[in-house]
C-alpha cells in the first residue's frame, strides 16, 4: 500500500512541477515595462529624460522611456517610429558634440 501512496505522490509532484514550469515560461512576457509599441510621437519640449532599455531574457522588446518634463508621467515610444528614431539620433549628435568639447 506504501507504493502506491509513493507512486501517487510521484505522480502530483510530477503535474505540479510541470505546472509550474508552464507558468515560468510565460513570466518574461509580462516584466516588460511597455504594455505595447507605445505612441509614435511626443513633443519634444515635453521630454525631461529618454531611457532605452535594450532587449534582455526578461523583455526581448527594446524599450524607449521617456519622462515627461512635469516628472510625473512617463510614455513609451516606438522605436520603429520616424519620429522616435529622428530624436535619438539628434540626440546621439548632440551628446558626441558635448563630449569633443
Amino acid at each position: 500500500m506504501s507504493t502506491m501512496k509513493t507512486f501517487t505522490a510521484m505522480v502530483v509532484l510530477g503535474c505540479l512541477l510541470a505546472v509550474e514550469v508552464k507558468s515560468q515560461a510565460r513570466a518574461p512576457k509580462g516584466r516588460c515595462f511597455c504594455a505595447d509599441k507605445g505612441i509614435n510621437m511626443v513633443s519634444p519640449k515635453l521630454i525631461e529624460k529618454v531611457e532605452i532599455i535594450p532587449p534582455s531574457p526578461s523583455c526581448k522588446n527594446q524599450e524607449i522611456v521617456v519622462t515627461l518634463k512635469n516628472g510625473t508621467k512617463q510614455k513609451c515610444l516606438n522605436p520603429e517610429s520616424k519620429f522616435t528614431q529622428k530624436y535619438i539620433m539628434k540626440a546621439l549628435k548632440k551628446r558626441s558634440l558635448q563630449k569633443e568639447v
